[in-house]
């Protein structure tokens, strides 16, 4: 069973008349302790599938359609009070800039002790004590001395740690990180997604990581899926979607990381922009992007199909697949 289903989620803005969708049929599962990504440019709809799932979109936007089952429990629709129950104790998220989750106005040791004592009965040394345990628990020095500084006080970094260690007082069965690294430079990086995977790993926590980033996705996800313009467009284990990677907008984003130049060359980059939510193209909104585009792509949305052992939503592997059954006579 899984812990989380996702089946045929759309969710849209409403501007003045109009509704923009903004995600748009999307589906996938997540597995006890299993690491996945989403991963895609600006815009595709990652972080607003990030916020769907712990019921954090607000108007204009909202959840046209679809299911989001934890443990096969509906949590859409669910009440304020017990919503509050499932964000942060089942599914807690970890934002791009951790002064969104942390009071600028209070101590750590009080945003802690007050997250520990708002769902037990402990005393506030008791409370104390795990919180101090925590910050020590994610390599934070001397946390005793962190416990009474305020969120300005430490880097960038250190807010993260904070922020990890706070999700760890509930015990969630599944982590949101929406691009936890994004501020940060490249060492502290590393350090922050190594964390994250060692706690996930020690604690059997289920992690979705969402990145534009396949470099650091590659480090730390099982699984990979590719959004754009509010559509996965391709899903497959994520060693085998980086080394083979089936749909277009997927081999360009593998060939925009700037490994893939060679020093004092151009990086690489996708011709275009990722299109806004009121000027989405017909057909495959990646086709006038696209390099192998035909005119079914400007008309047509593609389906999904296997190809290998992932799944792409691209004609252009529809039609080799088409092409290679028809020499072999299967027509």
């Amino acid at each position: 069973m899984s812990l989380l289903s996702v089946k045929d989620l759309n969710v849209s803005f409403r501007i003045g008349r109009q509704e923009l969708p903004a995600l748009i049929d999307i589906s996938f599962s997540l597995e006890r302790g299993e690491r996945i990504a989403f991963v895609g440019e600006s815009g595709a709809g990652k972080s607003i599938l990030g916020f769907s799932m712990v019921n954090l979109i607000t108007r204009p936007g909202f959840i046209k359609s679809g299911s989001i089952k934890l443990d096969k429990k509906e949590i859409i629709g669910l009440r304020p009070r017990h919503m509050q129950e499932v964000r942060g104790k089942r599914i807690a998220m970890i934002f791009q800039d951790p002064m969104m989750t942390l009071n600028p106005v209070l101590t750590i040791g009080q945003q802690l002790v007050e997250a520990i004592k708002s769902h037990t009965n402990i005393t506030y040394r008791e409370a104390k004590n795990i919180a101090i345990e925590k910050l020590a628990s994610v390599q934070i020095a001397s946390p005793e001395k962190r416990f009474d500084q305020y969120p300005h006080e430490l880097s960038g970094g250190m807010r993260q740690r904070v922020i990890i260690a706070a999700i760890l007082l509930l015990t969630p069965d599944i982590i949101i990180a929406d691009e936890p690294t994004t501020a940060l430079d490249v060492t502290i990086q590393a350090e922050i997604l190594q964390l994250l995977l060692e706690i996930c790993k020690k604690n059997g926590v289920a992690l979705i990581l969402i990145s534009h980033d396949l470099g650091i996705v590659s480090k730390v996800a099982e699984r990979t899926l590719v959004m754009y313009a509010g559509r996965i467009v391709e899903e497959g284990p994520t060693l085998e979607l980086i080394n083979d990677p089936q749909h277009p907008y997927t081999q360009g984003l593998l060939n925009a990381l700037p490994q893939m130049s060679l020093p004092g060359q151009r990086l690489n980059q996708i011709k275009g922009s990722m299109p806004s939510l009121s000027d989405r193209p017909s057909g495959c909104a990646f086709h006038n992007r696209c390099p192998y585009a035909t005119d079914k792509c400007k008309t047509q949305q593609p389906e999904f199909i296997n190809s290998g052992i992932s799944t792409v939503s691209c004609f252009l592997i529809e039609d080799m697949f088409e092409e290679e059954r028809a020499s072999l006579g299967e027509y």
